[in-house]
């Protein structure tokens, strides 16, 4: 070790000492591995956290939007609302709904409309009755 050592002099006669520049080959390769296990540390760190940063914008851009992120269109729940009708399998009802004075395709776009518009899932919504008021 004491070999490896080289000291300088100064103009002022006091001394300071480096290490010598050369490097055998296993210490290259040591060095070159401990600087690609940093790098690949540094950079695993950096996805976790650009995923983290990118949940956390989504969650909050879907609460300040007033949508879920897994909400479906709202065209979707009212077309397939009729087949769910059609398969005995899948039923589901909320109760029954009175149209007074509008055809079904109309409220089939009202309840598209209000799900749509609120945010909520449109198998959420409780439709109770849908009327059509006249203009006069």
């Amino acid at each position: 070790m004491m070999d490896t050592i080289i000291r300088y002099a100064s103009e002022n006669s006091s001394t300071f000492t480096l290490f010598k520049p050369q490097m055998g080959a296993g210490d290259m390769f040591m060095d070159a591995f401990i600087v690609m296990l940093v790098v690949f540390g540094v950079l695993f760190l950096m996805y976790i956290l650009i995923s983290l940063a990118g949940r956390v914008i989504e969650s909050v851009s879907g609460i300040i939007i007033g949508k879920k992120a897994g909400n479906a269109p709202a065209a979707a729940p009212a077309a397939s609302e009729k087949p769910a009708a059609e398969d005995p399998g899948e039923e589901f009802s909320s109760g029954t709904l009175k149209l007074k004075g509008c055809d079904e395709k109309t409220a089939a776009m009202i309840m598209a409309i209000v799900s749509d518009n609120t945010g909520i899932p449109l198998s959420e919504l409780v439709f109770k009755s849908i009327k059509l008021v006249d203009e006069n």
